[in-house]
């Protein structure tokens, strides 16, 4: 970040970072004894005070506190040593090697796989004080220097149990606060300060799709000092493992959950940053698309104070990995355990408070990499995972969940019917999209990685003749060993869903190709997630593979390096609703219709189907009214819609079709629409028509909207607008219906939205304010 800031960093082309030692200082002022907090050294690292040593660093993920006494301006230095030799010593033989991580010195190390993840992540190496260093004045005015908040619940009370650390003199006894609640803490010799508040008929912690994530506010009252502690919540969790035993469902506050996210990378890959300007636009974005856990993966880093603020605030479950992925990790040597236990421990201790964290997970794909080598269950694990981090957890944070691997579960640790998987039947393995019905996927802890290009790529919109050359996808991710990348991946389904030839397409009509590509996306995420939260599918969650690019290009994604949704996080904005009508095709059955209600309250709701004829002809048409149980979901035929034999699936195929698009909308008590889902039972195509397309700007005391509508069905239906975002995208459009999306600045000063609107099965785009 430093050298970037002086432009003597290139992400395009980085630089070496592991071959030198790095040299940080700044001037410290002041006298008598102050305490330096180094919040965390990547990754061997010495600190003096002048020519003093003062700390030796071996863990990139510990903080340390270090005493000094100052004696007016002082130097502080930090060394951060050459990595490359410290990689290079030799060590124990593993059991089994990775692929997916180099070198294989790495598990000896304790830092970060960022940057060291071949195929997807560019190397980009980390040396430095990557978190804060802070320095505070130890005189004689009270100070809490550490504190130790747990907050459990016990029937219809909250409890929290306090140790606040306090150095200096205490002028009189401690007043703690959670809420509305007060006492008064009791003090040992050592400044030690305990107690335990008690809050009758406490508000539960929710994740926010099934309820209000209320927070306490904390304080503590040090003679005239008012002290800020943060904020806790009060939850319970289990996990359900089904009748057979082999399921993974989250329960919260005793209401099984079926979880739904993404798992994070970083802010920004070279800065890493912790404050919370950085992270809140992102886990922003997850609320607003009905995401409600987000998984902190054992290749990124522990984040930062301020993202676990941010999630307790928004109601966003947290599935955080220790940092341990695909080695075999000296597990039999103490000085490594030790050094483990210290971070688990700090991050744990220091994370404590926090209603949504709600499961800890040891490492990623470690059982996986050995089965997957051929090495006896015995190899699997180690005392690691199975018993030093499992103690850690149980003793430190016994409200959370505990797993040792991921995934886990089966004969094979990496069975999608078993426990939890990683599952990537539809996108990497190219199965078709019934294969995630068909696999009974029980939890997927990562999920469905496409490439998806952004949603409007400014450059790349400029030279879309650029998409036709042989190298277009050269820089698309992929996994290690795999003989495709992950563009391959999506021109598969882009054959199966539109019968287009993909090459011949992108070198053809390189616009349409792009059009293309972001639709079938979006249409194999909403297509997958409707069968997963299908009425009796024994799937309780899934977070897909990515939330945000690490750089610009066609990532795993569904947001851009830049920030932006791309055509995927609509989709799945729509497949998340907690009001939700989803249509599943069971062949000689029928096409079945499921209505799901997360929400507390009974809704009374009106579910219209409507088969067409060539995008317009109505051939059939019902509705019914049902009233949806709060926190209850239904499944009904459509047979019981129209009350006689109709073909709706095409199943039978009698005679030539009669439909090529079937819609359903669920409508609450005022006519208003709550959700709407779609089937083509003879396929999506890739024929163009005339819609009579339309599309109004207009604006109102909240902003601007637009005002669309069509004559004929419209797929896909997108806009492009280079300064605003809508709030939907990449939907389809049932004819003679409006939809009015709304518009919000990308930033500050866009002026009057201007921009184009499309549908991949329409003639020709429709311009709205200015553009041509």
């Amino acid at each position: 970040m430093a050298l970037q800031a002086v432009g003597q960093f290139d992400i395009e082309n980085p630089r070496e970072i592991d071959d030198h030692d790095w040299w940080f200082r700044t001037m410290l002022k002041g006298n008598g004894r102050h305490r330096i907090t180094f919040g965390g050294l990547a990754t061997i690292a010495d600190v003096w005070l002048d020519d003093t040593p003062i700390l030796t660093s071996r863990n990139m993920y510990l903080s340390h506190d270090v005493d000094v006494d100052l004696t007016g301006a002082q130097m502080l230095f930090i060394c951060c040593r050459a990595f490359a030799p410290a990689l290079a010593a030799p060590g124990k033989r593993a059991r089994w090697r990775t692929r997916m991580v180099t070198p294989q010195s790495l598990r000896f190390h304790r830092t970060t796989f960022l940057g060291r993840m071949n195929g997807w992540c560019p190397p980009v190496h980390v040396a430095g004080p990557w978190r804060s260093v802070s320095i505070t004045p130890l005189d004689r005015r009270a100070a809490i220097v550490t504190k130790d908040i747990r907050a459990t619940c016990d029937g219809s009370r909250g409890i929290v149990d306090v140790v606040l650390n306090v150095e200096g003199d205490c002028p009189s006894p401690i007043l703690f606060t959670c809420g509305d609640t007060s006492i008064t803490l009791i003090e040992a010799p050592t400044g030690r300060h305990t107690g335990r508040l008690v809050i009758e008929n406490v508000c539960r912690w929710w994740p926010h799709t099934h309820g209000d994530p209320r927070l306490y506010k904390m304080k503590a009252n040090i003679g005239p000092d008012l002290i800020d502690l943060g904020n806790t919540g009060f939850r319970t969790i289990s996990i359900d493992r089904d009748l057979d035993g082999d399921g993974f469902a989250f329960v919260v506050n005793d209401t099984k959950i079926f979880c739904r996210g993404a798992c994070w990378t970083t802010a920004d890959l070279v800065a890493l940053p912790e404050s919370r300007a950085a992270c809140e636009p992102l886990l922003r974005l997850m609320r607003e698309g009905n995401m409600n856990m987000v998984r902190v993966g054992g290749t990124m880093i522990y984040e930062s104070d301020a993202f676990y603020e941010v999630c307790d605030e928004l109601g966003l479950l947290v599935w955080q990995d220790f940092m341990f992925s695909n080695f075999d990790y000296p597990a039999s040597d103490p000085d490594f355990l030790n050094l483990v236990s210290s971070e688990a421990g700090q991050f744990v201790r220091r994370t404590r408070a926090s209603p949504s964290l709600a499961l800890f997970c040891a490492g990623s794909e470690v059982a996986q990499q050995a089965a997957m080598m051929g090495l006896p269950p015995a190899a699997w694990s180690s005392k690691l995972f199975d018993e030093v981090l499992a103690g850690i957890v149980a003793q430190e944070r016994p409200d959370s969940l505990y797993v040792p691997h991921t995934p886990f579960g089966g004969v094979m640790p990496f069975e999608p019917a078993k426990g939890v998987c990683h599952y990537y039947g539809v996108s990497a393995y190219m199965r078709p999209v019934d294969d995630a019905r068909h696999a009974n996927v029980r939890f997927a802890a990562e999920c469905l990685g496409f490439a998806n290009l952004p949603d409007w790529d400014v450059p790349l919109e400029a030279d879309r003749a650029a998409v036709a050359q042989p190298l277009w996808g050269e820089r698309y991710e992929h996994d290690v060993g795999a003989l495709w990348f992950f563009e391959d991946v999506r021109n598969h389904y882009l054959r199966e869903f539109y019968e287009v030839d993909p090459a011949t397409l992108r070198r053809e009509d390189p616009a349409r190709y792009l059009d293309l590509s972001r639709a079938v996306n979006a249409e194999l995420m909403e297509s997958v997630f409707a069968l997963w939260r299908r009425v009796g599918s024994p799937t309780h969650g899934g977070l897909v593979w990515f939330l945000r690019d690490v750089v610009p290009g066609a990532g795993w994604g569904v947001i851009d390096a830049g920030g932006q949704p791309k055509s995927v996080w609509y989709a799945l904005r729509r497949a998340f609703r907690n009001i939700q009508v989803v249509l599943v095709d069971e062949g000689l059955n029928g096409l079945d219709i499921h209505l799901i209600n997360e929400t507390v309250d009974a809704r009374n709701v009106t579910i219209s189907v409507v088969c067409l004829r060539d995008g317009t002809l109505p051939v059939m048409r019902g509705e019914q009214k049902i009233q949806l149980a709060p926190r209850g979901a239904l499944k009904i035929s459509s047979a019981e819609i129209w009350g006689a034999f109709f073909d709706t699936n095409h199943a039978y195929r009698f005679g030539p079709p009669s439909h090529h698009v079937v819609i359903a909308q669920l409508r609450d008590a005022d006519g208003a629409i709550l959700s709407e889902a779609f089937h083509f039972p003879l396929g999506r195509g890739h024929e163009q028509h005339e819609l009579d397309l339309s599309c109004a700007l207009e604006q109102d005391s909240d902003g601007y909207f637009l005002r669309i509508s069509c004559a004929r069905f419209a797929q896909s239906v997108h806009i492009e607008d280079v300064h605003w975002r809508p709030h939907d995208n990449w939907f389809h459009l049932a004819p003679d219906h409006q939809r009015h999306i709304r518009m919000f600045a990308r930033s500050a000063g866009s002026g009057a939205p201007k921009g184009v609107l499309r549908a991949i099965n329409g003639m020709a785009p429709v311009a709205y304010g200015d553009a041509p």
